[in-house]
């Protein structure tokens, strides 16, 4: 999505540890226009998947999740880095790496909110090493439910997270997929 990639090119900063700053528009202060944008595209590339439901981690992901909800007519269903109070009954529950903070989160999906009988599209903001959808997969499974592939606003193409995912049958479609990045460039994998 050219948009996307011009949008991180003029609002993006790089960060040590090959961390991408896009807090102007989507980690913190959210561009709605630009979001639903980003999920009407997201609608093109899965337009003939029959999805009845889309999963997202929170708190990055949702948005996005929501702009393609909006156009699909779907629910929204995301996994909480904790299970709260008002999160009653059994849940489906795994462990997630996040690249970004470094460090590992149980998250958890109330059961009555997924089942066999679902065919879920996941959404995420960023995808590095493809622990957070691995994550997501693993509940998709343990609900019974069908993984019609996921969709990301920006790929770390040079962490090799997507790139495996596929390898093993995964559909993972990127909105842009960075290939390298240092302070001074971003450069943009061809797709």
């Amino acid at each position: 999505m050219k948009a996307l990639e011009e949008k991180i090119l003029t609002e993006g900063t790089v960060l040590p540890g090959h961390i991408l700053k896009v807090g102007s528009f989507l980690n913190h202060q959210i561009d709605v226009d630009f979001i639903m944008e980003m999920g009407k595209e997201i609608t093109r590339l899965f337009e003939n998947e029959k999805i009845t439901k889309i999963l997202t981690i929170e708190t990055s992901g949702i948005p996005i999740a929501v702009g393609a909800a909006a156009n699909m007519h779907v629910p929204v269903v995301f996994a909480k880095k904790n299970k709260t109070g008002n999160l009653s009954g059994d849940v489906y529950s795994t462990v997630v790496h996040s690249y970004t903070h470094g460090t590992d989160y149980t998250v958890v999906v109330s059961k009555e909110f997924l089942t066999e009988n679902d065919n879920v599209l996941i959404i995420d903001d960023f995808l590095a090493n493809g622990k957070a959808l691995i994550g997501l997969i693993d509940i998709l499974g343990q609900a019974g439910a069908t993984v019609a592939g996921c969709a990301i606003a920006i790929e770390k193409g040079f962490q090799k997270g997507g790139d495996n995912l596929r390898a093993d049958g995964i559909r993972v479609e990127s909105l842009a997929i960075i290939d390298s990045m240092d302070d001074n460039s971003i450069t943009f994998r061809a797709q």
